[in-house]
């Protein structure tokens, strides 16, 4: 239960208590900041707090916006303002304030919220009202005039319409989103969760992938259907979450967690139809499934790289800012990058009118044109931009390399050793192992040479603090790398159930690399570097998984990928799992992505 004190006289026929019962709030009513001080005092420390004006004339979306956004510890508007426990202390050091300011005169009983929002400091969150209507009126008069602006605004228009996410792809905004949001409401309405709109969304499109796996007609029409239905849950949850304020640290991880889940597992269903049709097109799953991963992975270092760099200019940027001042630029640009709404849509239409080797291999090309025009621009940004990196974005980018004990190990031995630019080092390191694996038969020891060379050349990432202009490039190439070697030597071993246990493999993998991203998303640091160290870092997989492929035959290798994909499957889930439930009983920051869609 949230608690809420009104300051000053009630206003006869207003609606503020019954505003702020419905949206959870306990109601106390103080009659000075002092009375408002030793009210505060008897509200238990773990629950939100908010002061509000008796004369408040507003909509109740505006303090819903207000008073219960669970992201920000501290939050104010006209005449409103709360904080939830970690804010509490300095609630009570303002409204001591307030109350001192009272007692010398120079605060008038009835704006002592704005006076305690503006003791809060700087770390206030000020939510964009637009339209909707809060203040506090001075005189009967004004007060008129603000009820006859309430009156002139549908601020449940305003929800509904504010729970679209702001920045989304074409196919999202005009085909999903006219009718997602209703829904939303509907859901809203009926008290479902965010979570358990994502769950819903999660079980369809493992239905979805179960149709496709029947390798019929039918199973991959219903899989497209149920397939778009899944993107239409997909897009419910967060728009349930914006227009509810239901965000939570476990949500955000649910519902990015969710999204790579559903699209992996259903290239996994079209690869297992196909078999059933005597196509074998898990070679084309596999490798679908790295080129998005590392497509992701390029996103999420230029942005870590980047976001928070100081003198973050350029031509390139420049250039990008006028095409996006053009309508239809806009669009286009958002399409060519084939963003997950196109791109489900593009995969549930050709699964239901083509075969599974169709749709990967459009897949496969459109995915490669997407990642050839983003990473191409953001090179030519990164290079002509002048812009100082911060450690913080130096440790996260180190963090996403994913270096284990090997590459820790030689970072220590050649301490001072220079081998050139980590991007060109790293590029380098990973054709090499991929080509040797690509260029010799299953069983052969070339590719532990390429291993080998592959971990002495690693440590280049820990050498240096990765601030250089393509140093976020260093991740990326770890990632082909190492998943591009699984792929090969699995194709190469050319027996049946090498390929769905790389794919196994790599999946197990890739979630461990997602998880560290969304973990430095939400400020909540890396994984333990026990976990990191225990599954080997990218040198010490890349490396185990040449070796076995040269000591084993094709069978035994198989079963070798199978075990080592099941061991870090179940080390990553259930540490990743135990952090991100802990942290969200903890109360941990709740964080809510408007990014790019991905």
């Amino acid at each position: 239960m949230s608690t809420a004190i009104l300051t000053g006289q009630p206003v006869p026929g207003s609606s503020l208590e019954g505003d702020l019962r419905s949206l959870g709030f306990d109601v106390r009513v103080a009659t000075d900041a002092a009375d408002a001080e030793t009210l505060l005092a008897a509200v238990p420390a773990n629950q939100r707090v908010a002061v509000v004006d008796s004369r408040f004339v507003g909509h109740v979306h505006a303090l819903r916006l207000g008073l219960t956004d669970p992201r920000f510890e501290a939050a104010a508007i006209p005449g409103a303002v709360t904080a939830r426990p970690a804010a509490r202390p300095a609630l009570a050091r303002a409204l001591r304030t307030a109350s001192d300011d009272a007692s010398n005169g120079s605060v008038v009983v009835g704006i002592v919220a704005d006076r305690v929002a503006d003791a809060l400091g700087t770390d206030l969150h000020r939510p964009v009202l637009g339209e909707l209507v809060a203040e506090v009126p001075r005189d009967p008069q004004a007060r008129n005039e603000a009820r006859q602006a309430l009156a002139t605004v549908d601020d449940e228009a305003i929800r509904l319409r504010t729970a679209v996410k702001s920045r989304d792809g074409f196919f999202t905004t005009y085909c999903i989103s006219p009718y997602s949001r209703y829904l939303a409401r509907w859901c809203a309405r009926r008290g479902f969760t965010p979570n358990q709109v994502t769950t819903a969304s999660l079980i369809t499109a493992l239905i979805a992938a179960g149709c496709a796996a029947t390798g019929t007609r039918a199973g991959f029409v219903a899989a497209g259907l149920l397939l778009l239905f899944s993107f239409v849950l997909d897009c419910t949850d967060g728009q349930v979450a914006r227009y509810s304020l239901q965000y939570s640290t476990l949500g955000a991880w649910l519902d990015a967690t969710f999204d790579r889940a559903k699209e992996y597992a259903y290239y996994a269903g079209l690869a297992l139809g196909a078999a059933r049709g005597g196509d074998d097109v898990w070679a084309l799953a596999l490798g679908a499934m790295v080129l998005q991963t590392c497509r992701h992975v390029v996103d999420f270092s230029f942005n870590e790289a980047n976001h928070d760099a100081t003198a973050n200019t350029s031509p390139t940027a420049a250039l990008s800012d006028r095409l996006d001042s053009v309508g239809w630029t806009v669009w286009l640009r958002r399409m060519i990058v084939l963003p997950i709404g196109e791109r489900w849509a593009m995969i549930a239409v050709l699964t239901a009118l083509t075969t599974p080797r169709i749709t990967f291999y459009a897949l496969l090309v459109g995915c490669a044109l997407a990642a050839t025009y983003t990473t191409a621009g953001r090179v030519l940004r990164s290079l002509t931009r002048k812009a100082q990196r911060t450690d913080r974005a130096a440790q996260a980018l180190a963090d996403l390399t994913d270096s284990g004990p090997l590459a820790e190990l030689l970072t220590r031995l050649g301490r001072g050793v220079r081998l050139g630019g980590p991007a060109v080092v790293a590029l380098v390191a990973g054709v090499l192992v991929v080509l040797a694996s690509w260029l010799s038969p299953y069983g052969s020891w070339w590719p532990v040479l390429g291993a080998g060379v592959y971990v002495l050349l690693s440590p280049v990432a820990l050498q240096r603090p990765l601030k250089g202009a393509l140093d976020w490039l260093v991740p990326p190439f770890f990632r082909a790398a190492e998943y591009g070697t699984v792929l090969v030597l699995a194709a190469k071993a050319d027996v049946n159930g090498a390929l769905p246990a790389a794919f196994g493999l790599v999946g197990a993998v890739a979630y461990h690399h997602y998880d560290t991203v969304y973990r430095i998303r939400g400020n909540a640091g890396a994984p333990p570097h026990w976990l990191v160290r225990a599954i080997g870092g990218h040198e010490g997989r890349t490396l185990l998984v040449t070796v076995l492929a040269a000591l084993l035959a094709a069978t035994d290798f198989k079963v070798a990928l199978t075990a080592v994909a099941v061991a870090v499957a179940l080390l990553v889930l259930v540490e990743s799992i135990s952090f991100w439930v802990t942290a969200h009983r903890r109360g941990a920051p709740a964080v809510h992505d408007e990014g790019e869609p991905a």
